[in-house]
């Protein structure tokens, strides 16, 4: 059979925040409250963190769900880094650089042209404006394509943390309610705490007290005079 999962030390403060609420759960809190000492709970606290894997091991399924979600988060980033900085940047820039840059040739070559320059230039610079203008709506579309990528996949990300998250969530609740309840309740039935002293009772007095007290016709007092009662009768 295999192992259970063992607790990974990443996750040891969401264990830690899973024992702080199960010790504020109100069975748990009536019974520690009982201990006049007040150490009560720091001694179930140290005694829950000394068997962290035995109480994980209750939710062992919800665990395995919760890293096998946190892994594929973790690789689901691309590892092209000139992605994420270079192309992002030429993609805006390429077509506003070839946009002003046609607009300037165009402007000019139709200028030469109506000045009646009768040199091959400005149908030169008109041939050059059309083409960067081609180019300057080729790589627009290119960066919309660029940002729509991006977009995708920022929403495979979110997807990614939404699922990692409802399994952390599903991990926490299977591990108080099937672990680290029922270990505290064990712990508390096994290793019970002193209860407050109850109020001192009233002593209850002595037989002889109580005997001489509820028959006062044999204080030693009356012996006398019972015995002699019988000589002070006439014959």
């Amino acid at each position: 059979m295999a192992d259970p999962l063992r607790l990974r030390p990443e996750d040891g403060p969401d264990f830690e925040a899973v024992l702080r609420l199960a010790l504020g759960t109100a069975d748990v809190r009536e019974a520690l409250g009982a201990d006049p000492t007040g150490r009560a709970a720091e001694r179930l606290r140290l005694r829950a963190l000394g068997d962290a894997d035995g109480i994980a091991v209750a939710a062992r399924a919800e665990y395995g769900a919760y890293l096998a979600a946190r892994t594929s988060a973790r690789s689901g980033p691309p590892s092209h880094p000139v992605t994420g900085s270079l192309l992002p940047a030429l993609a805006v820039l390429t077509p506003l650089v070839a946009a002003a840059s046609a607009a300037v040739l165009l402007v000019l070559g139709y200028l030469l042209r109506l000045a009646d320059t009768a040199s091959a230039l400005p149908g030169s610079l008109i041939t050059a404006g059309w083409i960067l203008t081609l180019i300057a709506g080729t790589s627009a579309l290119l960066a919309f394509a660029a940002l729509l990528r991006t977009a995708v996949r920022g929403g495979d990300g979110s997807a990614h943390s939404a699922r990692t998250r409802r399994a952390r969530m599903d991990w926490h609740q299977a591990l108080l309610h099937q672990g680290m309840l029922p270990h505290l309740r064990r712990y508390l039935r096994e290793e019970p705490f002193p209860h407050s002293a109850p109020p001192p009772a009233v002593r209850p007095s002595h037989p002889h007290d109580a005997h001489t007290t509820s028959n006062p016709e044999e204080h030693p007092s009356h012996v006398g005079q019972h015995e002699q009662r019988p000589a002070d009768q006439p014959q």
